[in-house]
This record gives C-alpha cells, structure tokens and sequence, in this order.
C-alpha cells in the first residue's frame, strides 16, 4: 500500500465521524442564529409596531407624500386634518384642492404607504378624503362667495362651446362641486335648451332693499340665460352696450350664494361681452374650445391672443379639442378624422398651455344636447371624455391658484 493512500475502512471511519460532527453543528448553529434573531433583529423589526404612536410621527410621515401638482408635501400645504390615533389605529382626513382630483387613490394609498413603512408596518390606517376648492380671488362686493370664475371661449361659433360648457358643469357637480353658469351668448343663447329648462322663468326677490333674480337651479347647476327673460322665437337686436349691460346684470343682480366654480359661456369673438367681463370680474383663468381644422383654429387663436395680452392677462387654463374623431356607435373602436387631426392639440403645445382633453362626435352626444340631458349623465364614452377634461381643468384651477397671482379687473382705456 502506497504512502498517501488510505484504506477503505478508513475513507469510511472520517466519513462517518463528519457526520456525526456536521449532525451536531447544525442545530448548534441554528440555536445561535434563532437566539441572535431574537435578541438583536426582532427587536428592530418590530419596534415601531411596539411604540407608541404619536401625532408628531404621523405628520412626519405624511410630511414625505408630495401632492403630484403642486409639488410641495402634504404636511406643508397644511392638507392633513382631524388626525386620531387608537392603539394600531390611525385616521386623518386628507383636504383635497378640488373634490375633482383625478390622483385622489394615488395621493390615499401613497398616504397608507408612508404610514405603514414609518410610523408602524401593523398600522391599520383610515384615510378620509375631501375637498376645499381653492381660491385666490380678492374679497370684494362682487360674487363674494364664488371661488373660481372660469370663462370658456372658442373666437368661432359651431365648434361645441356650450356644449362642452354644459358638460364641464355637471361633471364638476357630479364630483362634488358647487357650479354656476351664466349664458354670455346674448344674441345666440342654447344653455336653456341644453338643460331642458327653456319655459322657466326666474324669481326675484328682495334684500337689503335690492332686487335680486334667483337663477334657475337644474341637475345641480345654479343657471342664469337672456333666454329665460326673452321669448324663445324673439331675435334679441341689442346694440353692444345693451348686450354689456345684460351681462353685467347677470354678474351683480343675481343671488350666486356660495359657489366652487363660475362658468362663463362666452359668444364667439372677441367683442363687447368678452371686455366686459373681464372689466368687472378678476376671471380665476380661460378655456378655448376648438375643433380640429384650420378654419375654426385660426380663431381660436385670436380668443386665446386675447385673454393673454398684456392689459387683460387672464391664465389660459387650456385648450379642448371637441369634434377630435368620429366614432360609430356599432363600431366604437373605429377612428375617423373626418374634421383633420391634433389640431387642438398643436394650437396647446404652440402656445405653451394644457391640452385639456378630447371629445370625440358622436350622435348621442347631440342627441344629449337636444333632449336637454348632457351627455356627461349617461355611462358611456362620451361621459368618460367629460368627466376627465373636468378633473383636468379642476387640476388645472389649483396649480393656477397655488402658482400665480390673483387676476384683477382690468382697465382699458378707450
């Protein structure tokens, strides 16, 4: 047998006893390892499961969740409220900027997230969601209690103005809002029809010794329209002072209450009416409906030039495109750019405003439109497309007050 080798018997006898050693060291390494786990790693696991929790640690948790828009911590925008802690148990309530806020489940759960990873991963945590529609306007005698006053403006008739004003109004309420409308279409008004109230008559009562006109409230929306003053099938032949003074009434003459949002539906142009307004109310920011083609873009961009010369300066809040495709009710994934395409979209991006969204043309639309029911009230794809421009456009009003001046009257001398 050479030197170096070893025995079978041998081979088999070192086998053997390293089993028996290995058989030992295990669960003796398992001991140390379950006795280290418990005395150093569990205790840090489950610290802040075992602490108590305070309202200064939920803050600041809630202090790392940024509101997407605004680009500031919730903590900051002093958007946290109400919070209550119960052993495990902890709820806050959470003030949105709009109760339209389309990133209400991102900012929740990006709430849950931050409590759960900081404060106590066993935490059973109650986010409340609501909404104060933010405001910048200057306290004054006119609409005191109205936040928001947003124009909706298009330099051309025929491209879905009122209609998409109509829509953007009940999708605002149906979010929780509190809206107004004032028909500015003096010589051309359609939102009596639109909301199927055109034999109504507004009452007027007295206070502080004034005479006030009580706007007709429907699906929710406070409405005010020369149509309701005027017979239907009478042409109102107004020289533009009238057609001011009509409007003017409109703003100071009406009981308006408490408000989130005003809309103006503006005629086309850029007239007397548009002047006017923005002579007597400081508007919160402009919307310009548009369809696709050139011949309707060109004046769009002659309503959008004017809200943002230098004397009027009211924020353009963006651009809708109405009319954007055709889509057949049996064929509802089917296209047709019968009008061209992305021209609204161009004018936005040209101009350096939002693309607040499309609406495609569609029957049941005008259908809606005729009826006096908006399409925004039905379940289909047409509500879908209103209901988004209108939590983009409540985005839109928050960013806009959180990051730019108040608007004021303007003066211009003639």
């Amino acid at each position: 047998m050479q030197k170096d080798e070893i025995p079978a018997c041998a081979g088999m006898t070192i086998s053997y006893y390293s089993s028996i050693i290995y058989s030992q060291l295990i669960p003796l390494k398992l001991c140390y390892l379950s006795a280290y786990y418990e005395l150093y790693c569990k205790p840090k696991l489950f610290h802040k499961s075992r602490m108590a929790i305070t309202k200064e640690a939920v803050l600041k948790a809630l202090g790392t969740v940024q509101e997407p828009d605004l680009k500031k911590d919730l903590v900051t925008l002093n958007m946290i409220r109400d919070i209550t802690i119960e052993g495990n148990k902890i709820g806050f309530t959470v003030v949105l900027t709009t109760p339209a806020c389309p990133l209400k489940e991102l900012i929740k759960n990006s709430c849950i997230d931050a409590i759960k990873k900081q404060v106590a991963e066993n935490a059973e945590v109650q986010v409340n969601m609501i909404a104060d529609v933010t405001s910048i306007r200057m306290t004054g005698p006119l609409l005191p209690g109205v936040k928001n006053i947003i124009a909706v403006g298009s330099g051309k008739g025929g491209v879905g103005k009122s209609t998409v004003t109509s829509n953007l109004a009940i999708a605002l309420s149906k979010a929780g809002a509190k809206v107004g409308l004032i028909d500015a279409d003096i010589f051309g008004p359609s939102i009596p029809l639109m909301f199927d109230v055109e034999g109504e008559r507004p009452r007027v009562i007295q206070e502080n010794g004034k005479n006030l006109i009580l706007p007709i409230i429907q699906y929710g929306i406070k409405l005010i329209s020369i149509g309701f003053l005027a017979p239907p099938d009478t042409a109102v032949v107004w020289r533009g002072p009238m057609a001011s003074s009509a409007l003017k009434q409109f703003i100071t003459d009406c009981d308006w209450g408490e408000l989130d949002y005003l809309l103006i539906d503006l005629p086309p142009g850029t007239s007397d009416i548009h002047l006017t307004l923005v002579q007597t109310l400081p508007v919160t920011g402009a919307i310009i409906v548009t369809t696709p083609q050139k011949v309707a873009l060109i004046d769009a961009q002659k309503a959008l030039s004017m809200f943002s010369m230098g004397q009027i300066k009211v924020p353009v809040l963006g651009v809708v495109e109405n009319m954007a495709y055709f889509t057949p009710a049996e064929l509802p994934q089917n296209k047709y750019y019968i009008f061209g395409k992305s021209g609204g979209k161009e004018l936005a991006e040209k101009n350096n405003v939002s693309y607040l969204g499309e609406i495609p043309l569609v029957q049941s639309i005008r259908e809606s439109g005729d009826s006096g029911k908006p399409a925004v009230m039905k379940d289909d794809i047409t509500a879908e497309a209103f209901k988004k421009i209108a939590e983009t456009v409540a985005q839109q009003v928050a960013i806009r007050n959180a990051g730019m001046e108040p608007t004021k009257t303007v003066e211009i001398n003639r």
